[in-house]
């Protein structure tokens, strides 16, 4: 997270507005963590998780608000412009979503608490840092570049040998407007409300999940205190 942020009122009304998002996701026993995308100074999609309802480990926040972007922008995702979007988000993003969000272009990200298990914004991994395309940064992100514009090249010329055939090339496969390039970079901050994101999950943990799986090994009792085990001695021996 980062220290000694200034937030500004509308950080801090975008965050509250996400929070809301996460207690929606409590109320209906998902993993309380919930977002808002903000583009020209209005919130513009939110989304809480939905993995439970949907039986779909994907369905996070982040994935709920973008599904609503695209759905506005006809799923073109050059009219949804992603790179206008600022994402509030009341748990840092899992390293799946900060990809997501490194490929479409997000322009920020600001979050409350952080993600230690699974964080893609510097708790586990920096995917904000890095980029996302094919989950590989500099060096190697660089050699993708190039051999992606080698392809579109080949590409182009097979397709000017073809004529009017019509040949239905990976560019016909794609939704509509997606760019076919490496992930952006995009700044990152945590912290703000983080208290009261934490204080969500902790409420959520503490009643247990029902939909999570059952444990495929036995669970085996804790051992019992030192001190219970001397108790258990000198009764024995009395």
């Amino acid at each position: 997270m980062n220290e000694g942020i200034q937030w500004t009122e509308d950080d801090v009304r975008f965050m509250r507005a996400a929070l809301q998002q996460a207690c929606r996701a409590l109320d209906e026993g998902e993993t309380p963590v919930g977002c808002v995308v903000v583009r020209d100074g209005a919130i513009a999609a939110t989304g809480c998780n939905r993995t439970n309802a949907a039986r779909n480990g994907t369905r996070h926040a982040e994935f709920v608000a973008i599904d609503q972007l695209l759905e506005q922008a006809g799923s073109d995702a050059a009219a949804a412009r992603f790179s206008e979007c600022d994402l509030y988000v009341s748990c840092e993003p899992c390293i799946m979503c900060a990809g997501a969000l490194s490929l479409l272009g997000f322009r920020s990200v600001t979050y409350g608490c952080p993600n230690d298990k699974f964080g893609g914004n510097g708790s586990i991994l920096s995917v904000h840092q890095t980029g996302c395309g094919g989950c590989g940064g500099g060096e190697q992100q660089q050699g993708q570049q190039q051999q992606q514009q080698q392809q579109e090249q080949q590409q182009a010329a097979d397709g000017a040998a073809a004529g009017s055939s019509g040949g239905g090339g990976l560019d016909q496969q794609l939704p509509k407007g997606a760019a076919r390039q490496p992930g952006r970079l995009y700044p990152s901050r945590g912290g703000l409300l983080a208290a009261e994101a934490v204080d969500l999950l902790q409420r959520f943990y503490a009643a247990g999940n029902p939909n999570a799986p059952a444990p495929h090994r036995p669970v085996r009792g804790r051992p019992a205190a030192p001190a219970v085990l001397a108790d258990a001695a000198a009764m024995q021996l009395g």
